[in-house]
């Protein structure tokens, strides 16, 4: 996931920081992609995304920007198979809280002025590279998945659960679209967390998830920091935690 963040926006600054990721759209460098046959950093002697085996595939896992995915890009049909692959994510009490919305190409200047409208309607004052940013993100990438996250009221599985529920649903998908070969990105931004926007694919009881786009690489893929595995893990003690 690009942008990767809780599914609950409750971070006072966040509206402030996807403003500013906005507006610095056009100036940020190019995170390059790269078919799974690239070899690059420090990832010398493995391919990104490489589908020799499952472990090969989940140690080597790399994400794209949108921005640098070009055609070709998966069918309907592809597209279809890539939700029915991530319905088998864990799903406690079988409630399945997520939907996928697909938006075609020929929907991509509609889904930018519904962007701009909103945004608008949220910031009068929105400057142009504002308005730009979002019109870019609307157009970026061959093929583009809205996942909603939609719970269960009426159940005692709990919330919280059903949100993890969802994030493993889209992190499922990403798996299929780069086990035929496409790269994908998983991203959030300003327009997964309006209201507005949330409006134009779903109800008031539902969030957007993530906007997943998939596509081909256009420029070979580079390696991002990793967290310290000392880090994040370790054994238990019963003493100090």
């Amino acid at each position: 996931m690009a942008v990767c963040r809780s599914l609950i926006a409750g971070h006072p600054n966040e509206k402030k920081r996807q403003v500013k990721q906005i507006v610095a759209y056009e100036t940020k460098k190019p995170l390059a992609i790269a078919p799974r046959s690239h070899k690059v950093g420090s990832m010398t002697d493995t391919a990104f995304n490489d589908l020799s085996s499952l472990g090969s595939y989940l140690k080597t896992r790399r994400s794209s920007r949108p921005r640098n995915m070009t055609a070709p890009g998966p069918s309907d049909a592809e597209l279809r198979d890539f939700v029915a692959t991530a319905i088998r994510t864990p799903d406690h009490g079988k409630l399945s809280p997520w939907r996928v919305v697909q938006v075609d190409l020929d929907q991509r200047a509609a889904l930018a002025q519904g962007f701009i409208e909103a945004y608008r309607a949220d910031k009068p004052d929105a400057g142009r590279l504002e308005i730009e940013g979002l019109e870019k993100i609307a157009h970026e990438a061959p093929a583009l998945l809205v996942v909603l996250f939609s719970p269960i009221s009426s159940t005692k599985i709990p919330v919280w659960e059903q949100e993890l529920s969802t994030g493993a649903f889209c992190m499922n998908i990403l798996h299929a679209i780069h086990e035929k070969g496409f790269v994908g990105g998983w991203i959030t931004g300003w327009p997964a967390y309006s209201d507005r926007v949330r409006d134009m694919f779903g109800g008031a009881s539902e969030k957007i998830a993530g906007f997943l786009y998939a596509g081909t690489a256009r420029e070979p893929l580079e390696e991002r920091g990793r967290p310290d595995l000392d880090r994040i893990f370790g054994k238990w003690d019963p003493a100090g935690h």
